[in-house]
This record gives C-alpha cells, structure tokens and sequence, in this order.
C-alpha cells in the first residue's frame, strides 16, 4: 500500500500504462477489459480513470482501442 499521495500516483500511472499496453497488445472487449480490471478497491480505479482521462475509446463493445491521448500515455513514459 502506497503511504502517500506522490506514491499512489506512481503507482496508479504504472498501472495505467500497464491496461493501456494490453490494450494495445491485441484486440480487446469492453467486456474482456472489466473482467481484467475491475476493481474493488476505490484507490485504484485504473479503469475507470483511464476511461475518465479520454485513454481509451470504448464506444464499441466489440473493440477497444487506444486514443490519440492513450497513445501520447504510453509514449511519454508517464
């Protein structure tokens, strides 16, 4: 458990960038990506937030993609 805020941010972006790394892997499902992550834990909402941020485009349920913005994620080392 992180024991600040400066470390649950690191933290929460390494998993931001690990969801979007699977994403970008290989097709994904709106359904397959909330089996993967879902959370019950309310410090770690990387879903939730990734969707929240304009990361990914979930507009179809039977593909996933990254944004331009998810894509600017991945490549800036956040």
């Amino acid at each position: 458990m992180p024991d600040n805020a400066a470390q649950l941010e690191r933290q929460n972006a390494a998993l931001t960038r690990q969801l979007l790394e699977w994403i970008a892997t290989a097709p994904r499902t709106y359904d397959e990506a909330l089996e993967t992550w879902r959370s019950s834990c309310p410090r770690h909402t990387i879903w939730e937030d990734a969707l929240e941020a304009g990361l990914i485009d979930a507009r179809s349920a039977s593909r996933l993609e990254l944004t331009v913005a998810g894509r600017a994620f991945i490549r800036s080392g956040s």
